[in-house]
């Protein structure tokens, strides 16, 4: 995709985009395609060039989502959409093409609520703006497709399939040879499994492989989604070892193109080990085949969940009646190295899937999981350390009040029956305030969920009170990760405190600004001229903390969360500044280096600090740092437009940020 740069080319798109197809033609993997990315991104930025911006991005939408970094590409995905509005991209193609990439990556995180309002945006673009036939929109109902697998609504699939395939063999040279109509048809052979079509899904499926070959895709991606959709069903026609080859094959593509730390490396490498166990273990490439067998298990309602990971689920395996006690003392060197998020993702999904599953497949399809809300670990901050308490296996099943009400007890039971130890990891330790009321897994209903972090079942309706909520609660109800939701409610809520609006978001800027201003600019030399180096020390803590702040409010909570619990503040700017596109990367460098500086500069005295040289150079290098910091916050509202002074006191910049309030009560703050 390509967009208007606003004037004469200064970045050149044409050789972006050819050396990325050269990247993944050449299978040179994911780290070759990242450094090729974040590069080109950082050199339009550097040229001011946002149409070249907008178009990076998009590619990294795609980029991320496939190697299974979606967090990244969310982050992608928001801030493509934020730069289109921005550029006045509406009722254009290149709009409409980032509303169906955004859309695509939001599905792929798991944001269903939130990519189904993104998805009807997008489709009401692209028919404003691109032919009955174009193939863009063949591409849209591909997507469209995998959306309603996940959410079990099959026949609106298929539906969105066929439309595809309509698309693309109308408007192909080559119906035959052409890699888009192979993929669909891998993607239509999934849904037509998980709808019981067993033939037509195996026509499909071989026909997707022939054009491939015929084709001479096989060194494409896109060709392993192919031959998993091919594997598939050689696996439900009774020939497992035919599966095994083709999944073996999926799996050194993907391997190659995508690496190993990928979701659909994990689900094919499971799926061919199933196929290996099923035809007892063996290698043998494909024979001939026997009869299909009926008995062989209904593959995943939400097959197609990826065109790149065609999936079926692990056989479900018993629930443990009973949790044993007293836990077992472990060897924290023994452990996996792995997060928190990630232990608990493998859990729900070794375990907590398989359950939902066998004891309640009518409720399977509205239940969400996942692992958001206090702890280290729902920051993804945790570390060794964060092992000797509220830590272990565990994640959440949120209810709306309907079903919670129906079996929201018995399903905690079932929770609580789940085996304790998991990959090594003794039963979650679990301090006082982390049970009863204030427990952080287990089963929940959705609105009381969120009261009990915010006080609210759902997202503030006014400026006054979003104003009430601070910002480290507002990040406690963002965070972690949702593993699945396929009814929606629980994205919804958790969606709703994720966009604040702008007017409020413009006035907590412009109160960061004037506390930078106060604390940092104005007060540090102040109390250092007084001699109360006490008084500096708080200040300095102050101009600290708001800055912090005002680094996430400029990147925008949407885009990247909220500033959490203050230990962790610095820990969240790191992981902020290391992110593609992060704006105000340099901050957290300036803070640390003022806050090293501090302690000589507000206590120093002829024998103290850095050299001996007493607090004089410390308080010139404190000075220079929060200049710099401010320099840096300057800098960024005139790049958004939200100032058009040059003046270096920040204070100065509030009236400008009152004047594109709307709100009048807002702006008067």
């Amino acid at each position: 995709m390509t967009v208007p740069a606003g004037g004469a080319a200064r970045f050149d798109l044409d050789a972006f985009l050819r050396e990325l197809d050269a990247i993944f033609a050449g299978r040179r993997g994911p780290d070759a395609a990242e450094r090729h990315l974040r590069a080109a991104l950082a050199h339009a930025e550097g040229l001011g060039d946002l149409g070249a911006r907008l178009t990076i991005l998009n590619e990294m939408m795609g980029f991320w989502r496939s190697v299974s970094r979606h967090d990244e590409a969310v982050s992608a995905a928001r801030d493509a959409l934020a730069l289109a509005d921005a550029l006045g991209l509406a009722g254009s193609e290149a709009y409409a093409t980032t509303l169906i990439n955004a859309a695509t990556a939001l599905r792929a995180a798991g944001l269903h609520d939130e990519a189904k309002g993104v998805y009807r945006d997008a489709l009401e673009a692209s028919r404003a703006t691109m032919g009955a036939t174009d193939r863009r929109l063949a591409a849209l109902h591909n997507n469209l497709s995998i959306l309603h697998s996940e959410t079990g609504a099959l026949d609106e699939a298929a539906a969105e399939l066929e439309a595809a395939l309509a698309i693309l063999e109308a408007t192909s040279v080559d119906p035959g040879g052409d890699l888009d109509v192979a993929t669909t048809l891998t993607n239509l052979a999934l849904v037509e499994y998980s709808r019981g079509e067993q033939d037509r899904a195996g026509e499909h499926a071989a026909r997707s492989i022939e054009i491939c070959r015929r084709g001479g895709h096989e060194r494409d991606p896109h060709f392993a989604a192919a031959l998993a959709g091919q594997a598939e069903a050689s696996f439900r026609m009774g020939r497992p070892a035919d599966a095994a080859a083709l999944y073996e094959d999926a799996l050194g593509i993907i391997a190659e193109c995508y690496g190993e730390d990928t979701d659909a490396y994990r689900v094919t490498a499971e799926n061919l080990a199933q196929a290996r166990e099923a035809a007892g273990g063996t290698d043998a490439r494909p024979t001939a085949a026997p009869a299909p067998d009926p008995a062989a298990p209904a593959p995943d309602s939400a097959a197609a969940r990826a065109a790149s990971a065609p999936s079926r689920p692990a056989a479900s395996s018993p629930v443990t009646p009973a949790r044993p006690d007293p836990v077992k003392p472990f060897d924290q060197a023994a452990l996996p190295d792995i997060s928190g998020l990630e232990l608990a993702r493998r859990y729900w999904e070794e375990h907590g899937r398989p359950m939902l599953e066998e004891r309640y497949p009518e409720y399977r399809g509205r239940i969400a999981a996942g692992l958001v809300g206090h702890g280290s670990d729902c920051y993804g901050f945790d570390d060794a350390a964060s092992r000797d308490h509220d830590f272990g296996p565990g994640f959440c099943l949120w209810l709306t009040a309907a079903d919670h009400a129906q079996i929201g007890d018995r399903l905690q039971a079932d929770y609580e029956a789940l085996p304790r130890e998991f990959l090594g990891f003794p039963a979650r330790l679990e301090t006082t305030r982390a049970r009863g009321e204030g427990r952080r897994v287990g089963v929940f209903e959705v609105g009381e969920f969120f009261t009990s972090l915010t006080g609210r079942p759902q997202a503030p309706t006014t400026a006054h009170e979003w104003l009430l909520l601070d910002e480290a609660t507002l990040a406690a109800a963002t965070n972690g990760r949702v593993f699945a939701d396929p009814l929606g409610a629980f994205g919804k809520a958790r969606g709703g405190f994720q966009r604040m609006p702008q007017d409020v978001r413009l006035a907590l800027v412009s109160r960061r600004l004037g506390m930078v201003a106060q604390a940092g600019q104005y007060n540090v030399p102040r109390m250092l001229d007084r001699g109360d180096g006490a008084a500096a020390w708080l200040a300095v803590g102050e101009f600290a903390q708001a800055s912090a702040s005002l680094v996430f409010l400029l990147n925008g909570p949407t885009s990247v969360g909220y500033l959490p619990y203050y230990k962790w503040h610095f820990a969240a700017l790191r992981a902020l500044a290391a992110r593609p596109a992060s704006r105000l990367p340099g901050v957290v460098g300036g803070l640390e280096d003022a806050l090293r500086l501090a302690s000589a500069a507000c206590f120093g005295g002829a024998g103290f600090g850095e050299g001996g040289k007493g607090a004089g150079p410390a308080r010139a290098g404190l000075e220079a740092a929060i200049a710099g910091v401010c320099a840096a916050f300057v800098e960024e509202l005139r790049v958004q437009g939200l100032t058009e002074s040059d003046s270096d006191f920040l204070e100065h910049h509030r009236p400008q940020l009152a004047a594109r309030i709307s709100d009048p009560w807002l702006a008067a703050q």
